[in-house]
């Protein structure tokens, strides 16, 4: 959800599509909605809660002057796993290949 011109407006999680404030679908891919979701702080609940801005953190133009620009992407990128889960994988694949190398011959 972002701002202009103090009137909240809101985006589509999954195309970045603006749509009208009670919509339960999106116009462009048909996703249907079931609560907001605020793009700074990713706090849910429902539209009457975004009346004037995220009730958690006031994402909305009167505290973001950037808010005339398309909401920051909603959809955040799975980050790697720390290097030790690697490792850790890695050596107990290798351990069990042994075993089993070891068991059959």
């Amino acid at each position: 959800m972002s701002s202009k011109g103090g009137s909240p407006r809101f985006f589509c999680e999954n195309c970045n599509a603006e749509v009208p404030k009670n919509a339960k679908t999106c116009p462009q891919c048909g996703r249907q909605f079931a609560s907001v979701r605020c793009p700074a702080c990713e706090f849910t609940g429902e539209e009457t809660l975004f009346r004037d801005g995220c009730p958690v953190c006031g994402y909305s133009s009167k505290t973001r002057p950037d808010s005339n620009l398309m909401p920051p992407d909603i959809k955040k990128p799975a980050g790697a796993l720390p290097f030790w889960v690697y490792i850790l994988t890695v050596s107990v694949f290798t351990a069990v290949l042994a075993a089993l190398f070891f068991w059959i011959f």
